[in-house]
């Protein structure tokens, strides 16, 4: 048998032919290691930053902040895991880390996945019991019992997550090891019916909650500000139509083509049996929309700017402290070049 190049993959057999569902690779190997890249810099960054402001204001923390931080740590959390991703997609998908660290960053990829939506969640519930039942429900917002709903969505997250442990992850293709790709999956019984019931609990009935939270605080908000047009000038109810808009955006930009993409080729999966071209298409809108999902860890911090006033004060201070060195740094520049000028033209004189 001749020798399989290093640069050839596995090929899946459909209907007595050979499929080749890596064909992107040549462009993935340039395209998803820049990405990540740019998402390791910028969510290093930016969530850094959220949890040193976090942590300077941690004797104001409310429920708001407290549903904030545990979104910046699942951020953290996750940018360990990028470099060997990174290295995976700059050497055309292959693993050679070993199985074991290929579960773990599974692993920290879902944590991170099922974590925020589910945080997002609850600041999405927390604006909306702010806003529509401020005094109702005011027990629920109490930092002790934010505290303990932190504590159960985190053993939800890892109840979901957990599995994965025992779950291979990566499998050897000719002479490459692919990690954490639809493929390796398929060997699960009843794999369609998993992925679609995920899908339900991970994004559709999230999602369905966060709707229905903006759209109860806009009624809200519209009825309240015809009943007294001075109240659309309260910070409480701009901080809250502006976080739960920015939850929402930030679902439609990273979660929405992911689940989409999934959900769509499960329902074919149970019809039949998707031909070549329908698995190529998927897998490579596996890897860009997958991309798209982690992006999600740039985005939070602009979740935090809205929603926390601490974080918000501190960039701007930043911003200000910024401008105004380089304002006095120009100034003084601009002040020397103008003494050496004076200087030159004294001594062109004395000259003279």
């Amino acid at each position: 048998l001749p020798k399989i190049h290093r640069n050839n993959f596995k090929k899946v057999s459909t209907n007595n032919s050979t499929c080749d569902l890596y064909e992107h690779q040549n462009t993935a190997m340039i395209l998803l290691p820049v990405f990540y890249s740019c998402i390791l810099i910028v969510g290093v960054l930016g969530n850094g930053l959220a949890l040193a402001v976090i942590f300077k204001n941690r004797k104001k923390i409310n429920s708001t902040t407290l549903y904030s931080t545990n979104l910046v740590l699942s951020d953290i959390l996750f940018t360990t895991a990028l470099p060997t991703r990174i290295a995976y997609y700059a050497l055309g998908f292959h693993w050679p880390f070993g199985e074991t660290l290929c579960r773990i960053t599974a692993l920290i990829f879902y944590i991170n996945t099922y974590a925020s939506v589910n945080f997002m969640t609850c600041l999405s519930i927390d604006r909306f019991f702010a806003v529509v039942h401020p005094f109702r429900y005011n027990k629920i917002r109490r930092i002790k019992n934010a505290k303990y709903i932190c504590i159960f969505v985190w053993f939800l997250v890892f109840s979901q997550t957990l599995p994965l442990l025992i779950q291979s992850m990566s499998n050897e293709e000719g002479e490459r090891t692919t990690c954490m790709e639809y493929p390796n999956f398929e060997k699960i019984d009843h794999l369609p019916w998993i992925l679609l019931g995920a899908c339900l609990l991970g994004y559709i009935i999230p999602l369905e909650v966060i709707l229905f939270c903006y759209t109860q605080i806009s009624c809200k908000l519209f009825q309240t500000a015809k009943e007294n047009p001075l109240s659309e000038k309260s910070g409480i109810n701009k901080k809250a139509i502006n976080t739960i808009i920015f939850v929402i955006v930030v679902f439609v930009i990273c979660f929405t083509p992911y689940h989409i993409a999934i959900i769509q080729h499960m329902i074919k999966k149970l019809k039949y049996e998707p031909s070549c071209s329908e698995q190529q298409t998927f897998q490579k809108s596996l890897h860009y929309t997958v991309s798209l999902m982690n992006f999600n860890c740039c985005m939070d911090p602009f979740i935090y700017f809205f929603a926390c006033k601490g974080y918000k004060r501190r960039i701007m201070k930043i911003l200000r402290r910024q401008v105004s060195i380089s304002v006095s740094s120009a100034a003084r520049s601009a002040h020397e070049e103008s003494s050496r000028d004076l200087g030159a033209h004294m001594t062109v004189l004395s000259k003279s």
